[in-house]
Parts: C-alpha cells; sequence; structure tokens
C-alpha cells in the first residue's frame, strides 16, 4: 500500500512558500503489537505549525528538515495489532501531512458528530477555548469578554461559550463578512473589523481579552482594560512569519490596572481532557455551539491551505479533506 506524505524541506525566512514543503511517497508500513495502521481522511491545519517550522525554542520539538509535517488527523483503522481497536474504527491521532500512518497512540471517536469536528469545535481547538476561557480567564455572568481571530477555530468557540456562560461576547476579525457571521450566525453580541482601524474607539471596559494574534490588538486591548482584567495569550499569529516581531507599548497597564496575564498550551491540561469533551459535546447536542469549516481538497494543497491560514484568508477552521 503506498502512502503519500508532505515532509519540511527548508526553513521559511519571514513567510512560508510552497517551496517549504516537499511531497514524497514510500510504503504505508504495517503495524506492531499494540499499534494500528490508520488511512487518513481529514488534516487539521493550525497556526502553531509556523512556529514547528522554524528552530527557535519552543514548547515543543520543531519539525527537522526531511521529517513530515506535523499535524492531528482523523482518520479510520485499516488493520490492527492494538487490543481496544479494530478495522474500521475512526481515531483520533497525530499522524501528521500523510495519507497513512501507523502509531499506538490513537484515540476512538463515535460519529454523533461529523469526524472534522473533532480536529476543531470538539477537539483541540475547541478544548482550548473551554480551558482558556474557563480557568485563566475566569469569566462571571454579566463580564465583557473580548476574543480576536473570532471566527476561527479557537475564537469562535471561545464567544460562543461566553455566552453561554452568561457573558457579553464581542469578537475582532478581519472584514465585514466574518464579522457578519459572528455576530449573525454564532451569536456574539458585537464583532468589530480591525481592517476598518477603528478598536481604538471601538473597544473599551473589557473584563477578559483572549488573545489569538498578538501585535497591535492585543497593544490596543491592553488600554481597554478593566481593573484586575485577566487576559489569556493564546496564539500569536501576528508575529509567526515576521522578522521583526512587533513591540508591546501598552505594558505599563499591567501594573496600573493589576492584570492577570497567562499564556496558554492546551496540553498542560491533558488529563481533564475528557471534562471539556463531555461539555463541549453536551453544548453541540443542546444546539448551542455552531462552527464553520474552511476546507482544502487533496493531501498536495496542504501547504496552500496552511499559507492562507497564516495570511488570514480561511473562514473557521481550516482542514485538509484527504479521502
Amino acid at each position: 500500500m503506498e502512502n503519500q506524505r508532505i515532509v519540511l524541506a527548508s526553513r521559511p525566512e519571514g513567510w512560508v512558500t510552497p517551496q517549504n514543503f516537499r511531497l514524497e511517497k514510500a510504503a504505508a508500513g504495517s503495524p506492531g503489537e499494540g499499534e494500528v495502521l490508520v488511512k487518513n481522511l481529514w488534516l487539521s491545519l493550525d497556526p502553531y505549525m509556523r512556529g514547528r517550522m522554524s528552530e527557535q525554542k519552543s514548547y515543543v520539538k520543531g519539525v527537522d528538515i526531511g521529517e513530515v509535517m506535523v499535524g492531528q488527523t482523523v482518520g479510520e483503522v485499516v488493520e490492527s495489532k492494538h487490543s481496544k481497536l479494530k478495522p474500521g474504527d475512526k481515531v483520533l491521532t497525530q499522524l501528521g501531512w500523510q495519507l497513512y500512518g501507523v502509531t499506538k497512540d490513537a484515540t476512538k471517536v463515535d460519529e454523533r458528530a461529523p469526524l472534522s469536528y473533532y480536529l476543531g469545535m470538539l477537539g483541540m481547538p475547541g478544548m482550548t477555548a473551554y480551558f482558556g476561557l474557563k480557568d485563566i480567564g475566569q469569566p462571571k455572568p454579566g463580564e465583557t469578554v473580548v476574543v480576536s481571530a473570532a471566527s476561527g477555530a479557537v475564537g469562535s468557540v471561545v464567544g460562543q461559550l461566553a455566552k453561554i456562560w452568561g457573558c457579553r461576547a464581542i469578537g475582532i476579525a478581519g472584514g465585514p463578512e466574518k464579522c457578519d457571521f459572528v455576530k449573525n450566525e454564532l451569536g456574539f453580541d458585537e464583532c468589530f473589523d480591525y481592517k476598518a482601524g477603528r478598536l481604538r474607539d471601538q473597544l473599551r471596559d473589557i473584563d477578559v481579552y483572549f488573545d489569538n494574534v498578538g501585535g497591535e490588538i492585543l497593544d490596543i486591548c491592553l488600554a481597554r482594560m478593566k481593573l484586575f482584567g485577566r487576559i489569556v495569550v493564546c496564539g500569536m499569529i501576528s508575529d509567526y512569519n515576521a522578522t521583526e516581531p512587533y513591540r508591546v507599548k501598552n505594558l505599563r497597564a499591567v501594573l496600573v490596572n493589576r492584570l492577570k496575564v497567562q499564556g496558554m498550551i492546551v496540553f498542560d491540561w491533558k488529563d481533564r481532557y475528557g471534562e471539556a469533551l463531555k461539555a463541549l459535546g453536551g453544548y453541540y447536542a443542546a444546539g448551542k455551539l455552531k462552527t464553520r469549516e474552511s476546507v482544502v481538497e487533496g493531501l498536495a494543497n496542504a501547504p496552500q491551505g496552511l499559507i492562507a491560514l497564516l495570511k488570514g484568508g480561511n473562514f473557521g477552521k481550516q482542514l485538509v479533506k484527504l479521502a
């Protein structure tokens, strides 16, 4: 059985380009004891992948040149030597940018929701939103929660959870179409278009800011926080391709308003993933959580999908349909 995979061909300098990747063919492999061979059906594309392409020190090891690009996948077991998994089972894995893979780390998922949702709203992005907002943001009913990249995989869930938990939800997104979706489809109280250049006037009295972008938007929100406000630093996509990172100017607000600012990586909550999945699955079943997906077709188009994501060209959770 032939496998296709995309490996890191070179490290990007500034913006990612298609030349940083290489499509290869190889044997699919066979499972050993306790392993499964999985046919990947969906691949998740996420902003963190840009950091993994770099040699900069991060919270996990980066991708080596010639190594398969990292990424979460959902697929179907083809062959099994695992005591709890059988052919036909649908599983969540970390097999990366390839059509097939052998692993012992596969989590069975049910099909009460579309399989792709386990890479988005009911997967890592959804759990990131849940733990970041609940544990770090600690929103109280009636407070104002602001989230950037509000139409994206994490931001869209943050705002919907804020509403479920009795807060006022304000999104920040790029362009009228995304803002209209956030407000009218997802049910946020308001959504502001950062491309219109009016955020300094539109934002005020923020209790919780869930930051997915960093840069100037973080700077503006720092100056608009209320006393004892909380900032969840989840992503800094505006800086991921920058050769000269943005320098925050309003850091004094942390002192003056006694703000709590904390970074988060969802792996820190791995022992509580079941709690998040149960809560998110319940909200979805009750019709309280909605999502939108941006889909590119075929493994060969994964690089273009990631490049579009890093430039804000996606609308919702970015995925690659592999089969």
